[in-house]
Parts: C-alpha cells; structure tokens; sequence
C-alpha cells in the first residue's frame, strides 16, 4: 500500500492531507500544493480534478517545493498511485492514429525518440506494462501516465500534440 502526504507550504509546512488511495478531487484537503512527501509506492499527481492538467510521477522521497517535481505551479488537485506490474513490459507505438502506418516496437527505455527512430511523432500505441511518456528528450518536459492499454490518438494520453521526447518503463514501487 502507498502513502502521499501533500503540504500547503514549502519544506512540509502548513496544512497537510495524508492520501493512501485514487483521489479523483483533493481541492477541499488543501487549496495548495508546495511540498509532498512520498513515504511509499509510486503515485501520478495531477494538476488539475479527474486527473486532468499536468501529470508528474513522483517516486518515495522528498519533494520540498513543486520545483522538485518539475511543477509549474502550486496546484494538485488529483492523484493516482500506480500499482506494482509483473507482466513483461511492451509498447508498440505507430506514426498514425488508429495503429495504422509504421510500427516500432520497444520492450525497454528511450531517452531518444528521435535518435532512436528518427520521428518524434507518437499517434497512437498499444502499452503493456506502466510507462511515462516525456515531451522531450532525456526524460524531461511535461509528463504522461500510460497503464496497460490502447491509445487510439495522443490526446488519449493527455497529449496537446504527438510530439514525444523519451518514455520510459515504471518498474521501482519503493
């Protein structure tokens, strides 16, 4: 079982809310977000309700200020604790929506998706195993969650545009 605690104010201070589950709505425990505390499992925050906004992939440790999380802002407003996977990890990814036009398939980590496969451009993908998905390369940039599944398009995953930097497998639940 996990446990997230978020705090109002930086360096765990303030107002605090202590989360072992899916939140979908955490807007009335806090009205903001500017340190967490991972005492354990993996969880997505979400910057907005539903686990809408900005997602960030938050490990067990110690988060002192959103910063640390790559945040852009104060507000968390969902999350959802990622449970532990012992299938084998795949992701065939496609340079069309609907798995149609070319297909690569990964079974590991990408740092690169353009010095991999020479097109940044991720339209669809069929995921096996749980994945971060990055807007730029070396794991940076605005983040998606990817459980095991069929995404017909790129918004299915939360993306604004195909445009992927690196991925990469979630495979530590400290």
């Amino acid at each position: 079982m996990g446990k997230i605690i978020f705090y109002e104010d930086r360096n765990f201070q303030g107002r605090y809310y202590e989360c072992s589950s899916d939140c979908t709505d955490l807007h009335s425990y806090f009205s903001r977000c500017n340190s967490i505390r991972v005492e354990s499992g993996c969880w997505m925050v979400y910057e907005h309700p539903n686990y809408t906004g900005y997602q960030y992939f938050l490990r067990r440790g110690e988060y002192p200020d959103y910063q640390r999380w790559m945040g852009y802002s104060d507000s968390i407003r969902s999350c959802h604790m990622i449970p532990q996977y012992r299938g084998s990890y795949r992701m065939k990814i496609y340079e069309r929506e609907n798995f149609s036009g070319h297909m690569m398939e990964c079974m590991d980590d990408c740092e690169s998706v353009q010095d991999r496969f020479r097109n940044p451009d991720i339209h669809s993908c069929h995921v096996d195993g749980y994945w971060i998905m990055y807007e730029q390369p070396h794991y940076r940039g605005r983040q998606y969650f990817l459980r095991p599944g069929e995404y017909r398009r790129y918004s299915d995953w939360g993306g604004m545009n195909p445009r992927i930097g690196s991925f990469r497998r979630i495979m530590d639940y400290c």
